[in-house]
């Protein structure tokens, strides 16, 4: 079976997808790691409030990311919308997980309203683990294409694992204009490049330079690796479709 080549601007990878840091940070996002809902973590003196049930639903993430944005470590938002802010919470744990404080002020309910107080607990996101080991490795056999990918928005790379089944293939093709890093992490394969070929082993750290040829064939194990590259708006990889 063979894979279509990337869609232009895409980086040596199959199909589409965002993009880790490098192989010394493989781990999955812990638990939800804001400061615990049964103490208030504000800091003292005048704290912002910011009523987002007369904006339209659109904007209203944004506007508070805004706000966020504004705080010094220590400082606190207070948060008052007519439903649970759960989708908001979600994305404040991807974006600063271990960095924030968030909570629910007393009363707070459906009923009569949630005021939720978000306080800055570090000046900017902190470094973490963002997948384990066992997920980099540990895939459904029948996996194909991005089975991870770097998820903050607020980010300056991107990286996925990409997985390609015994015998498949990134067909040749010209990389983009930019460099890409590649970490085999399981399986073997072969890169063919514009005038040799190079053995894949896990372990191996690969450098693609920008707008080099390529091609990536698995071995009879198939092939696992992680690639890492600038952020480019556009540029990525998902998951082949299934039947592909």
């Amino acid at each position: 079976m063979t894979a279509p080549a990337p869609t232009a601007g895409a980086p040596g990878e199959p199909d589409r997808a965002d993009g880790a840091d490098g192989p010394d940070e493989l781990a999955e996002l812990a638990e939800p790691s804001g400061a615990a809902d049964t103490a208030d973590p504000g800091a003292s003196g005048d704290v912002r409030e910011i009523d987002v049930r007369p904006v339209p639903r659109g904007d209203r993430h944004p506007l508070v990311f805004a706000a966020y944005d504004d705080l010094r470590p220590g400082q606190s938002i207070v948060l008052v919308n007519d439903h649970e802010p759960r989708h908001l919470r979600d994305e404040f744990e991807e974006e600063f997980a271990g960095a924030f404080g968030w909570h629910a002020l007393p009363g707070s309910s459906d009923a009569a309203g949630w005021r939720i107080r978000i306080t800055k607990r570090a000046g900017t996101a902190l470094p973490r683990i963002v997948v384990s080991g066992a997920h980099a490795i540990d895939t459904p056999v029948d996996a194909a294409g991005s089975v991870w990918r770097l998820r903050p928005s607020r980010r300056d790379l991107d990286s996925n694992i990409i997985v390609l089944p015994p015998g498949d293939e990134i067909r040749r093709h010209e990389g983009p204009n930019l460099d890409v890093l590649v970490f085999v992490i399981a399986g073997s394969g072969t890169l063919e490049t514009e005038l040799d070929a190079v053995p894949l082993e896990p372990g191996a750290v690969v450098w693609l330079p920008r707008r080099s040829q390529r091609r990536f064939v698995a071995g009879d194990g198939g092939l696992r690796y992680l690639s890492v590259h600038a952020r480019k708006p556009g540029l990525g990889i998902t998951a082949r479709p299934a039947g592909a």
